[in-house]
């Protein structure tokens, strides 16, 4: 008789397959939430993964903010077709126009808790009930507190202290009219967990992952990339850098760091020996202490 036995990235793949089924198996109009970053990446693969050789039966939906990494707008859409997926895309600009949100003002004006409102604007237009992310317990401690089903009221807030058990993975999608649950597969990875596997499964990532020269400017402890969107402080010039990016979101939050890691290796390499979380280097996550968690009340990722 063979024993079968699995490593530990192979339970966490297996793990994160099941809750993507689990997904599918529960809920009627689901969609995965697609940021371009990493870990979206990741949760695509695994939905890929998970319904092979038919196509990922669901949608990708991408809040644009307009302030985005050019890199990231082009690997979206590349990805997009050669997976042959839907793509809706909820536009933060259009909010705008509509008066449903107010754009942000002063140096450090940023667009990304605007995004909430579209987000939930676009998930209750497309009638979504389940929406698939790629957060991880390990990322913050906001996060930490995120069952793999996570439940949101009918005006798409979330309660930490309203969180539902999940003994023996089983998932309770359970919900009222309006309502609908945020659905995290790879909670129990880590930055490093999710580096391994994109090196070991060999999968497409942004540029802006890799070291490479940049214009950036640096600002709070981190270098922020020049674009049209970022307003200089006096004292502040443009430099030229060898960076990488550890996350990726708005343009004009997203720091990056010094780095020589231009390929997955010394990607792991590196993650292996830092001490910061990848999250360090997020502008908007250094408003206040609890800046993570207030925006997830509020409808956030």
């Amino acid at each position: 008789m063979h024993k079968y036995y699995l490593n530990h990235l192979q339970e966490l793949e297996s793990e994160a397959i099941f809750v993507i089924r689990e997904v599918v198996a529960q809920f009627d109009r689901p969609a995965i939430l697609f940021s371009g970053g990493k870990d979206s990446i990741v949760v695509t693969h695994l939905a890929k993964k998970a319904f092979w050789p038919a196509k990922i039966p669901m949608p990708l939906i991408h809040i644009d903010t307009g302030h985005n990494f050019p890199e990231t707008m082009d690997f979206r859409d590349n990805l997009v077709e050669a997976l042959g997926v839907q793509l809706i895309v909820g536009s933060v600009e259009e909010s705008l126009r509509k008066g449903r949100v107010k754009e942000e003002t002063g140096l450090n004006a940023s667009r990304n808790a605007l995004q909430i409102t579209t987000l939930l604007d676009t998930i209750e237009e497309h009638k979504i009930d389940a929406a698939i992310g790629g957060a991880r317990r390990d990322e913050e401690k906001a996060r930490a507190k995120e069952r793999f089903f996570s439940h949101r009221d009918d005006f798409g807030q979330w309660d930490p202290k309203n969180q539902r058990p999940e003994l023996w993975n089983i998932f309770n999608g359970r919900k009222h009219q309006g309502e609908h649950f945020r659905v995290f597969p790879i909670s129990n990875w880590t930055e490093m967990d999710v580096w391994n596997y994109i090196m070991q499964q060999n999968i497409q990532i942004p540029s802006l992952y890799f070291a490479h020269e940049r214009e950036v400017v640096y600002r709070d402890n981190t270098w922020l990339p020049a674009s049209e969107f970022l307003t200089l402080r006096e004292g502040e010039a443009v430099e030229k850098r060898i960076i990488r990016f550890r996350t990726l979101g708005d343009i004009t939050i997203t720091g990056g760091i010094e780095s020589e890691a231009n390929t997955l290796e010394k990607i792991v390499n590196e993650v292996s020996a830092v001490r910061s979380t990848e999250r360090g280097n997020r502008g908007d996550d250094k408003r206040s202490e609890t800046a993570m968690e207030d925006r997830k009340k509020l409808g956030y990722f």
